[in-house]
């Protein structure tokens, strides 16, 4: 019944459902993510499992994920990132609220354990696409293109 009636609808659940089928055999071996990073998997034993950087200066929750220094982050999100740190007081409603994570870019973790928060877009008449989410590890991920790409942003 809903593939006759939602037939595109249907043929995006099953692209969907087969994406997500192929990370998981592959184990997301390469490393790429939805924005056609080619960076490559880090080796077997490459970090500590506490997530502290190895030489590399990658954290665990970093590996396989493209990465951004915060000094190579816009102006916007540095400040935001100062009034997450300050606990606020943040100019959108919907700061702080919880980050379902339902692409299934960033690690799985329970419902709660994300939090996100807008990154101001010069001339934008609304809040944007431009996002930084935060974990309960302390782990920090930024994208610019409403969630469909993360980078992992190393402080």
């Amino acid at each position: 019944m809903v593939i006759r009636s939602c037939p595109r609808r249907a043929a995006a659940l099953v692209g969907a459902l087969l994406a997500g089928l192929l990370l998981v055999l592959t184990g997301c071996a390469t490393g790429g993510g939805a924005n056609g990073s080619s960076q490559a998997a880090p080796r077997a034993g490459a970090t500590a499992v506490d997530g502290t950087p190895r030489a590399s200066g990658v954290p665990d929750w970093a590996q396989g994920m493209p990465v951004v220094p915060v000094g190579e982050l816009p102006s916007q999100a540095r400040d935001t990132l100062r009034l997450i740190d300050a606990g606020g007081p943040f100019p959108y409603d919907r700061d702080g609220t919880v980050f379902g994570n339902r692409e299934r870019l960033l690690p799985r973790q329970p419902r709660g354990y994300y939090h996100e928060y807008t990154v101001p877009t010069p001339g934008a008449p609304d809040r944007g696409a431009r996002r930084l989410v935060t974990g309960e590890g302390h782990e920090t991920y930024y994208t610019s293109d409403h969630y469909r790409s993360f980078k992992a942003v190393l402080r």
